[in-house]
């Protein structure tokens, strides 16, 4: 029985990752620090859940001695930094920038037409779901969901499963009859640590990641359907050890 499809957003909903380095070094530009990620660079950073975290990870790796002083003044530069680069990505994805990757909008239209509940599970700020969602699908995106954990109420990072656990406990359904979408390592160990069977469509930034025990490894969903998906998990289901187990104990990272 498939009762539900959990989606990441970053890079699984929408590529969304190029927006984001554009939006940081904007911040960066904006504050006059003298940084810049390339692309190399970026992707290692993406191995860091959170924007804050993956900001203050940086700080640090070209500033060892970094120390909070100044009644917090690091962590307040790193909210002001983010804030601005949030504003800035909010305004490119609302202008049109970002589309929902191939396959993502039939296989939720067919699920929400065949009463397969839907639900969203990142990381990410409410702020930056609803700048993609709202363009993607409408100004009634919300209605589609059934839940919907993010960084404002599951503040602990992937690769922990909190935000799953989360999302699960409000849909109140079963993890071994619904199935998550991801694009990362980090997000299939939280998946998989909640119980999840889990589709995997990488990015460039992802697609050197260790998927190991995933239910399937794609390109993109545009050949996927909802028959194949319970055919899949029929027989995840009939595997001995079934629910999948995590592939890796996950471990708390900081707060957003």
């Amino acid at each position: 029985m498939l009762t539900a499809l959990i989606f990441d957003v970053d890079g699984t909903l929408a590529d969304t990752e190029s927006v984001h380095l554009e939006a940081f070094n904007h911040a960066f530009a904006q504050e006059g620090l003298g940084w810049h990620w390339d692309v190399p660079l970026y992707t290692q950073l993406l191995d860091i859940s959170g924007g804050k975290e993956r900001l203050l990870h940086h700080w640090r790796s070209v500033q060892p001695d970094l120390k909070e002083v100044d009644s917090g003044a690091v962590r307040d530069t790193v909210a002001r930094l983010h804030e601005i680069k949030t504003a800035y990505y909010e305004q490119v994805v609302s202008a049109g920038a970002l589309s929902l990757r191939p396959g993502v909008l039939a296989l939720m239209q067919a699920a929400f037409e065949q009463g397969v509940q839907l639900a969203i599970a990142t990381t990410t700020s409410p702020v930056n779901i609803a700048a993609l969602l709202r363009s993607a699908i409408g100004p009634d995106w919300r209605s589609y969901f059934l839940a919907i954990g993010d960084a404002s109420n599951a503040p602990i990072k992937k690769p922990h499963p909190q935000v799953y656990q989360k999302v699960l406990a409000d849909m109140r359904l079963d993890p071994a009859h619904c199935v998550a979408f991801e694009d990362s390592a980090n997000g299939l160990q939280a998946a998989s640590a909640a119980g999840l069977a889990t589709v995997i469509t990488p990015t460039s930034y992802t697609a050197q990641h260790d998927f190991r025990g995933a239910l399937r490894v794609l390109p993109d969903l545009s050949q996927l359907s909802l028959a194949q998906l319970r055919q899949w998990l029929s027989e995840r289901q009939a595997e001995p050890g079934s629910p999948p187990q995590p592939a890796a104990k996950p471990r708390a990272t900081a707060r957003r």
